[in-house]
């Protein structure tokens, strides 16, 4: 761990302050609890991808050290509906979360520690005090460092306490099925379910209860082979092949494993899962795999493949081997007629991905990689955390992109271009329980999408607990049904007279389905915004400084050029008079209008580095590394607001 890494002051912690402490056995901890031990605070919110990503990055250095560190995951919900208590356990239990939570419903502690993203970790040493504080993904190796650093030092000093920390597991909840993502039909009139939290496929008879077969043995990994034996790690979308292309791709079904970061096959008849496309190493935050490992050219390659052209071509794909590329928690996938290949919402690169089962291509289809929302040209638009995939009777692929609580929608014209437009949803800190016209409709958090047997398209509404409709005839949205638990998955049932809807509840562990009224019921409890504290600027010149520290045993990988990037936009777009765009560096002068009382400042930090040290040649056979982390920082324009603004990727707190 660089000097630069670790403060060079002493800083003492602030109280952990909430509602409420879960994992803990219904002990209520503080600061003095922990007192002896190293205390890792995890920032997170249970919708951010991002902050999924580091609970398993974390888990490794958590298992070294259970006799000395204690890591404190605080909640700091964006949404709504994660300040529901109940809502909230439910995560904890479903992603199998090992350590103390401390319930922050009204950003207390985030305030008190100055967190502006999600994820973002403080380390606090066994005397209370400050010493590292990081934002993003990609810092699991500098922490372990930072750790061992830490138990040497104060071990000797005798300040360092062994032993078991505070945590006490919770009862478990479910049954036969444990928090399941999505569904398809199969050709016998059963149903094929991710099982999520149990880490295994499970086929259930039209009765949407009894277990026909599981395929995988149970257990969290990655294995290829029968049945019995293979494995998967918390699989979401499952999507049917059309039988011509099952029978040349020897697989029926192709699933979006998605915390391994790849694309499984599975052949029904045989029952054997194989590995399609992946390498499950996580895209973006390890350019090991790149050609050259600069982040202003892993970044423009990055964007040059996402031209998203039909079909794609050899500038389109990713890579020759679809196995030695990179993934990140692929979660849903349907088959385009019109496309001829799987379309594959990669969540955790906020882009639309294609695969070809015939030639096992991986393309970008759509999305720059930037989180937002911005329709246009495939190449040009911003997704967010896109989780949901249905496609429609004209060729038309809708989006459930959870981030921005949207709905979207991809359509390829006669020539082969992509464009992209939004039927419902404003943006990333916009959402709401709203029918009505779709420009004032509001959604939560949706995470599946199913288009209807008259065109409309139905959403699980995860957040609301709703599924509702959206119809483009009319450009309206309403609700079809409502007190659902956490639906992730919408699909419509066409074996029986009278089509019904099946709905995935994850956090009732069960499928039920409900009819599909003709007339749906009008719902307005209004628009919402996340309430993040607004950061006070000044209009005129805006000093942003990043601030980045190789962690020890790594050095910038300079080789190509400078290894650093910052791009820069803003929502309203007016709000940035200058200074916006893709540029090396990390710091930037930007000029905010003064004709604009605020928005948002969306930025994207990348920096490069490889195993060597400071100074030195770095090995031809290293391992290198990206880190990245988006901001969208809400900012109010005032007279005496600040003129620099300065965000930690890896530095000083």
């Amino acid at each position: 761990m660089t000097e630069t890494v670790r403060a060079g002051y002493r800083v003492r912690a602030s109280e952990l302050e909430g509602r409420n402490w879960l994992n803990t056995g219904g002990r209520q901890l503080n600061l003095e609890d922990l007192r002896g031990k190293i205390v890792l605070l995890d920032f997170w919110t249970f919708c951010c991808i991002n902050c999924l990503h580091v609970l398993d990055e974390l888990r490794p250095l958590e298992e070294k050290y259970s006799d000395v560190l204690v890591t404190v995951g605080v909640h700091s919900p964006k949404f709504e509906h994660e300040a529901d208590p109940v809502a909230l356990a439910a995560a904890v239990e479903r992603y199998d979360i090992h350590h103390p939570v401390l319930d922050d419903p009204e950003l207390l502690t985030w305030q008190a520690y100055t967190a502006r993203a999600w994820p973002t970790l403080v380390v606090l040493d066994p005397e209370g005090y400050i010493v590292a504080h990081l934002s993003g993904e990609g810092h699991a190796a500098g922490l372990e460092s930072l750790v061992a650093e830490l138990v040497a030092e104060h071990e000797a000093k005798g300040t360092l306490h062994r032993g078991d920390g505070p945590y006490v597991p919770a009862e478990p909840s479910a049954g036969d099925l444990r928090f399941p993502g999505k569904v398809t039909a199969l050709p016998g009139g059963t149903f094929l379910v991710a099982d999520t939290g149990h880490h295994r496929l499970v086929e259930l008879e039209a009765d949407l209860a009894t277990v026909r077969r599981v395929i995988g043995e149970g257990t969290k990994g990655w294995r290829d082979g029968d049945a019995g034996a293979a494995r998967f790690n918390e699989p979401q979308g499952v999507a049917l092949l059309p039988a011509d292309v099952a029978a040349q791709a020897g697989y029926d079904v192709v699933v979006a494993d998605t915390v391994n970061h790849r694309l499984r096959g599975v052949n029904m008849a045989a029952g054997t899962v194989t590995t399609l496309a992946g390498n499950g190493v996580q895209r973006l935050l390890d350019a090991g795999n790149q050609s050259k490992a600069g982040a202003a050219e892993a970044a423009t390659a990055e964007d040059a493949a996402g031209a998203g052209s039909v079909p794609a071509d050899a500038s389109d794909l990713l890579g020759a081997d679809p196995l030695n590329v990179s993934l990140s928690s692929p979660w849903d996938l349907v088959w385009s007629a019109k496309l001829g290949r799987l379309v594959v919402a990669m969540a955790g690169t906020h882009q639309i991905f294609s695969f070809d089962p015939a030639t096992g291509g991986v393309a970008v289809l759509a999305g720059t990689g930037l989180e937002g929302l911005l329709d246009g040209a495939a190449k040009e638009a911003w997704f967010a955390q896109s989780s949901g995939l249905a496609e429609d009777a004209d060729g038309n692929i809708w989006v459930a992109d959870s981030e921005t609580s949207a709905l979207r929608r991809l359509t390829v014209d006669a020539n082969g271009s992509v464009q992209v437009d939004t039927a419902v949803g404003a943006g990333l800190f916009d959402f709401g329980f709203r029918d009505g016209e779709a420009s004032e409709a509001r959604l939560q958090h949706p995470l599946g999408v199913a288009v209807l047997p008259d065109g409309s398209v139905a959403l699980a509404d995860t957040y609301n607990g709703a599924v509702r409709r959206y119809d483009p005839a009319t450009g309206t949205v309403s609700t079809l049904a409502r007190g659902l638990a956490e639906p992730s998955d919408v699909l419509v049932d066409s074996s029986s007279a009278e089509p019904l809807l099946i709905v995935v509840e994850a956090n009732r562990h069960q499928l039920v389905r409900l009819p599909i009224p003709k007339d749906a019921q009008s719902v307005d409890e209004g628009a919402r915004q996340t309430q993040r504290p607004k950061t006070a600027v000044a209009a005129g010149p805006l000093a942003l400084t990043i601030r980045f520290a190789a962690p020890k045993g790594q050095k910038l990988d300079d080789r190509w050029g400078d290894p650093t990037q910052l791009k820069i936009s803003a929502s309203p777009e007016e709000l940035l008079v200058s200074g916006g765009g893709t540029a090396t560096g990390l710091t930037r002068e930007i000029v905010l209008s003064d004709q604009v009382s605020g928005g948002v400042l969306h930025i994207t930090a990348r920096a490069a580095a490889c195993d060597g040290e400071p100074g030195g040649e770095i090995p031809d056979h290293a391992a290198c590394h990206m880190y990245q982390q988006d901001w969208g920082i809400p900012v109010e324009v005032q007279a005496d607001g600040e003129s620099a603004l300065v965000l930690d990727l890896r530095g000083l707190d």
